[in-house]
């Protein structure tokens, strides 16, 4: 276990709450290492190559050596550079060592990073690194609130640990599990398959449930993957919000005597068959 790791709150502009553990110094060093290593040995190779084919092109002419020479530059410039950004947003905010270490990069909002947000924090990479050793990096982990480098800071970025959860299952549908910052592009994936209805199914009218989509279906699976985590307070505050704007959507009140989570679980259920039968 990380011991510099502290808990992160993050809400969404969907109204899910993210419960995040943020790296440390351990972890992140774990994962460091693992990628300096790939990282040298591909520089090692690269040197060895240039210094076997450049010789042997001069034998044919100057320029056609200038021009080996030339692209030997540009692919160790493009390694320098392009492995922590291309991995992080390529990867989802992973690189080959923070997969080993099961940790990933996301934005403060608790969102995926794009290519930007990659490009900005390991552009700063080279201040970090300085003088050795990632003093600059290590020192700002250590008194940034959320163990921030300055690459982070500049980017907007955070630096988390990988958490599974496990979804409630309803009928005899597999459990599904989700990390605790892909889990929204995984409530994105519908299943086609027919599922049965959760227990104590609240039915709502065709014509309302027409009136939500997609987004809320979302919100509805980052609440469903999420909720075992949560305090018994906070799930059932952050359900009665959701179930709020829900009702207020589809213009449907929650009949008498039916639970909060009943209510969601049943709207879910209409949502993906409503998605099912469009596909």
């Amino acid at each position: 276990m990380d011991q510099f790791s502290d808990q992160l709150n993050i809400e969404t502009p969907e109204l899910v709450d993210l419960e995040l553990p943020v790296a440390g110094v351990g972890s992140r060093f774990i994962a460091i290492l693992i990628d300096y290593l790939i990282w040298g040995a591909g520089f090692v190779v690269l040197f060895i190559l240039a210094m076997l084919v450049l010789p042997s092109l001069s034998v044919y002419s100057r320029l056609t050596e200038n021009w080996a020479a030339a692209l030997f530059t540009l692919l160790f410039f493009l390694l320098f550079w392009g492995y922590f950004t291309l991995f992080e947003a390529l990867w989802s905010g992973q690189t080959p060592g923070k997969r080993v270490a099961r940790i990933r990069v996301i934005q403060k909002s608790g969102r995926p990073i794009g290519i930007f947000e990659s490009m900005v924090r390991n552009f700063i990479r080279v201040i970090d690194q300085i003088p050795i050793i990632y003093g600059v990096g290590v020192l700002f982990i250590f008194v940034t609130k959320q163990h921030q480098r300055l690459g982070d800071l500049a980017a907007g970025t955070l630096v988390v640990r990988e958490q599974e959860s496990e979804a409630p299952a309803w009928g005899n549908a597999p459990a599904r599990t989700f990390t605790a910052p892909s889990f929204l592009e995984s409530a994105r994936r519908l299943s086609p398959a027919t599922a049965p209805p959760p227990a104590n199914f609240v039915p709502v009218p065709a014509n309302h449930v027409a009136k939500l989509g997609g987004a809320e279906l979302e919100v509805l699976e980052g609440f469903f993957a999420r909720r075992l985590d949560m305090s018994l307070e906070t799930r059932a505050s952050l359900a009665g919000r959701i179930a709020k704007a829900i009702s207020a959507k589809a213009e449907f009140a929650i009949p008498e005597g039916a639970s909060t989570e009943n209510f969601l679980e049943s709207v879910a259920h209409q949502l993906r068959e409503s998605a099912r039968y469009k596909g």
